[in-house]
């Protein structure tokens, strides 16, 4: 009668089932404290800015180094370390253009400059981005297009004045018609690295969506090339203004380069040296126009902001 004489197997006294080796992995983690909010620090500081040492606004930050240079410009030339008849000091240069700016010929020939740049930057950005358009989304306009552009960005642009020059004269064409060739470039190029360089997974997710080809391109590829498009504008006004200091000072009437070219006839580096400071000036607010509307139309991405 095997059934009344074996003995029950015990469990030993060491061996933990399945159960209970659970129950203690619980018990664990909830005597385990977990760390206090104020050391969940993001290890490389990058989801928030850090406070400056200078409580200052960032726009007067900015200007403090150009301030600088300005002041240990003033100081040389002060102490005549700098002979003001091969560079007139920023005192000299603030009084040229207060006298200019009373006769009203500073602000006729800023005025010129102007629309001068204005034409020529509203005809090389269209044409710089109907030309991304159509070879960032078509292979055969890729193959016709991008090739060509990247023959013609490679030409120096002053060396196509002569040329210009016999195409359009020597009045205000040539002048327009080479600030939409140096700037159709760099919002072509930037456009169109913009729009191949949207990420293949968000195209595939909008196809699964039902988007077609239309929406596709409105609501994700076109969106996508926003940043590239900013980034050669950037570029575009800078080159603008390179390119019209140089135009403005062959066969010119009236603009900045007009004032320069006169002043260099008569050694007024005074007067120059405000051309460059004007061009300078508005090249600054030519980026700072840029990088408001970088905030406006980016405001969805958040990217490192120093350190």
């Amino acid at each position: 009668m095997a059934s009344s004489h074996t003995a029950a197997v015990d469990t030993p006294a060491h061996t933990v089932t399945p159960t209970a080796a659970a129950a203690g992995r619980v018990a664990a983690e909830r005597a385990t404290p977990e760390p206090p909010p104020s050391l969940l620090v993001d290890a490389a500081g990058l989801s928030r800015p850090r406070r400056t040492l200078v409580p200052l606004p960032r726009p007067i930050r900015r200007l403090a180094g150009p301030a600088l240079v300005v002041l240990v410009w003033q100081l040389l030339g002060a102490t005549g370390e700098i002979d003001s008849r091969i560079l007139a000091t920023p005192g000299q240069v603030l009084s040229a253009g207060w006298d200019l700016a009373k006769d009203g010929e500073l602000a006729s020939n800023l005025f010129a400059s102007l629309q001068r740049v204005a034409a020529g930057l509203l005809i090389g950005v269209a044409l710089g981005v109907l030309l991304a358009v159509l070879a960032g989304l078509f292979r055969l306009g890729e193959d016709l297009v991008d090739s060509t552009m990247q023959i013609l960005r490679a030409l120096p642009v002053l060396g196509l004045l002569p040329l210009v020059i016999i195409w359009f004269g020597v009045g205000e064409e040539p002048k327009v018609v080479l600030v939409a060739f140096a700037t159709a470039s760099p919002v072509y190029v930037n456009t169109y690295a913009g729009i191949r360089g949207v990420e293949s997974h968000l195209v595939e997710s909008a196809r699964v969506l039902g988007l077609g080809r239309a929406g596709l391109v409105r609501h994700v590829i076109l969106p996508g090339a926003v940043p590239g498009f900013l980034v050669g504008l950037r570029f575009a006004l800078t080159s603008a203004w390179l390119v019209m200091i140089i135009a403005e000072q062959l066969n010119a009437t009236s603009g900045i380069g007009y004032l320069m070219n006169q002043a260099q006839a008569w050694y007024r580096t005074d007067i120059i040296v405000l051309g460059l400071l004007i061009y300078g000036l508005l090249g600054l607010g030519a980026d700072a126009l840029v990088r408001l509307l970088e905030r406006r139309l980016l405001a969805w991405r958040r990217g490192y902001a120093g350190g």
